[in-house]
């Protein structure tokens, strides 16, 4: 990534990507965050409570890393000035456009990050206008040491994306944390279930990652007919019980997306 970038706003995702940015060299020197309090950044990076006025505003490319509610508060600031090469938005349910509107950026790109970024093993889904393959180009070379980065042609399914990748670690989390609950349950100490459950959920993700037939596949490879493994599947998969869970779980965050992504057009 070159230029000098501007974020606005930098809470735990905007951070997580410029620590993950710095890492893979990203000159601090050439990053500002704006951020009304003025929370600590690593060094070299300059931070401004308010942004800078438009005639010191000569970033190549803008993120705008707040959350969507506080889009009203852009209104009548400096950035409707602003014209960088490209405006970034990882706020969740903003069309490309309502960003539109925000600035004279020469191209805007919608971005979807989920929290493994930090450490490189994340998903970055993009959307942006066809045509204009120099700032697709831009967007994905930026969100590269990231993780997977993944074009999505519809901006009508990035609620769907969100409550996927966006939402999908606190549900991994959460199963995680469940498993070992199981195990305990059957006698093992709670912290050597939690050590066996997130060791078992990172080398079956590693596999399945690299694996080339689908997961539905290895889940049949590893339960033996008549074995312990089938027994519990059976459990699982007795009605799709786990897939209804989640389709419940996935459509309940898609929602929320909506009604956020409303919410956020009302205050602007």
């Amino acid at each position: 990534m070159t230029g000098r970038v501007l974020l606005i706003g930098c809470g735990n995702m905007g951070r997580a990507m410029l620590d993950r940015w710095l890492a893979n060299r990203l000159d601090p020197r050439g990053v500002t965050v704006v951020s009304p309090s003025l929370r600590a950044m690593p060094a070299g990076v300059s931070v401004v409570a308010a942004l800078p006025a438009a005639a010191d505003a000569a970033f190549d490319i803008v993120m705008l890393a707040l959350k969507p509610q506080q889009l009203g508060a852009l209104q009548s600031t400096p950035l409707a000035a602003y014209a960088p090469r490209l405006l970034i938005s990882i706020l969740a349910g903003v069309d490309l456009a309502a960003l539109g509107t925000l600035s004279q950026a020469q191209a805007v790109v919608r971005a979807m990050p989920n929290l493994p970024v930090a450490i490189g093993h994340g998903v970055v889904a993009l959307h942006g206008a066809d045509g204009d393959d120099a700032a697709r180009q831009a967007a994905e070379a930026m969100m590269q040491p990231l993780g997977l980065v993944e074009w999505i042609a519809d901006e009508a399914q990035f609620d769907a994306v969100t409550a996927l990748a966006g939402c999908g670690p606190g549900f991994v989390f959460r199963f995680a944390d469940a498993l070992a609950k199981a195990g305990e349950a059957l006698g093992l100490p709670a912290d050597q279930a939690a050590r066996l459950a997130i060791a078992t959920l990172d080398g079956a993700g590693r596999m399945a990652g690299a694996a080339d037939v689908s997961p539905a596949i290895l889940a049949d490879r590893v339960a033996s007919p008549g074995g312990s493994t089938r027994e519990g599947l059976n459990i699982l998969d007795d009605g799709d019980a786990l897939v209804d869970l989640l389709s419940r779980t996935l459509a309940a965050s898609a929602r929320r997306n909506a009604e956020m992504a409303e919410a956020a057009r009302t205050a602007g």
